[in-house]
């Protein structure tokens, strides 16, 4: 893994939440470090696609992205303050591998996210 790389992932464990890559790239650059935004973003992609990183899309398709270390899951997140919940959704699950079976499809994935007001916002 080189420096760079280093830096996106150390950045996301510092802020134990979510960020943009823009405020990732922001945050290492003002520790004196030199990366790119085109390796943050290469970073980012490669972690999610691993399953290192959750990410969110906002309601403008602005990617977030944290650091994560537990399985399939999904989040309630606050549009006012960013507060973020994981949550447990088996009825999503079973809902999701019904329609997938009944549709003859196999290895189905989704993505469950509900944005709303925490209590508060």
């Amino acid at each position: 893994m080189s420096k760079s790389q280093s830096s996106v992932l150390a950045t996301l464990e510092k802020a134990g939440g979510f960020l943009s890559a823009q405020q990732i790239f922001q945050s290492i650059r003002k520790q004196g470090k030199s990366t790119g935004l085109a390796t943050v973003y290469r970073t980012l992609q490669k972690a999610a696609s691993e399953n290192i990183v959750d990410v969110l899309r906002k309601d403008d398709g602005e990617a977030l992205y944290r650091l994560c270390d537990t399985g399939h899951h999904h989040h309630l997140l606050c549009t006012n303050c960013g507060k973020t919940v994981e949550i447990e959704a088996s009825a999503v699950e079973k809902w999701a591998n019904s329609v997938a079976k009944s549709n003859g499809f196999k290895k189905v994935t989704h993505v469950v996210e509900l944005f709303g007001l925490c209590q508060k916002c």
